[in-house]
C-alpha cells in the first residue's frame, strides 16, 4: 500500500466533529450537508447533526434561557464526540451562542482524544435577516418572538476559531470546500 492509499484509508476512518457556529439564517446547515454530501462520496461516514432536529427529539421540553441552550449544546457535544470517536465525520451546525458552551464540548473532544474544529460561519445579522430561511427576523421584528440570537439575545463569536467562513462572500460550494481544505490539511479528509 502507497502512502497516498494508507493516507485516503486513514482519513477516511478517522473521525472528527466539525462544529459549525454562527447566527440563525448563517449558511451553517445547509454547508453541513454540503460537506457530507463530498465527504460521504469520498468513502468518509459523515452526519449532520442538525440543531432543529436535535431540539425536536434529543431536548425535547428545552427553552431557550441561558441554562437550557447549554444542556442543548453538551448533548449535541456529547452525541457529536460519541460518533466521532467510532471514526464518522460529526458535522454539527448548531448556533450554540456562548463561548463557554462551546469550549466545554471541546474540552470534552480533547479530554477523549477526539478531533473536534470549530468553525464560525460569520455572516453579519443584516445578510442572515433578509435571507430569514425559517422567517425567525420577521416574527422578532414583529415582536412575535424574543430572545433571538444576534438580535436581542446575545451571540458570543468565536475568537480563534479554526476557520472562519464569509458565507455572504461565497458561494456554498466554495465554503465548503474551504472546510474539506482544512480537514484534508488536519488529515481528516
Amino acid at each position: 500500500m502507497t502512502n497516498t492509499q494508507e493516507n485516503q484509508v486513514s482519513g477516511a476512518t478517522t473521525g472528527a466533529t466539525i462544529w459549525l457556529t454562527g447566527l440563525p439564517s448563517a449558511g451553517k446547515t445547509t454547508i453541513a450537508y454540503e460537506l457530507a454530501d463530498r465527504l460521504r462520496g469520498e468513502g468518509h461516514r459523515a452526519e449532520v447533526l442538525d440543531g432543529d432536529e436535535i431540539r425536536e427529539f434529543l431536548s425535547a421540553g428545552l427553552g431557550f434561557s441561558r441554562e437550557d441552550r447549554h444542556t442543548n449544546v453538551q448533548r449535541i457535544g456529547f452525541v457529536a464526540e460519541l460518533l466521532a470517536s467510532h471514526g464518522v465525520k460529526a458535522l454539527v451546525p448548531v448556533i450554540a451562542p456562548y463561548a463557554d458552551s462551546r469550549a466545554a464540548v471541546r474540552k470534552r473532544h480533547q479530554s477523549e482524544g477526539t478531533a473536534y474544529l470549530e468553525v464560525h460561519v460569520a455572516t453579519p445579522v443584516e445578510v442572515c435577516s433578509e435571507r430569514d430561511v425559517k422567517g425567525l427576523y420577521a416574527k422578532q421584528a414583529a415582536g412575535e418572538i424574543s430572545g433571538l440570537t444576534g438580535v436581542d439575545d446575545p451571540y458570543e463569536a468565536p475568537e480563534s476559531p479554526d476557520l472562519r467562513i464569509e458565507s455572504h462572500q461565497q458561494t456554498v460550494r466554495e465554503s465548503a470546500s474551504a472546510l474539506h481544505a482544512l480537514l484534508t490539511e488536519r488529515g481528516l479528509a
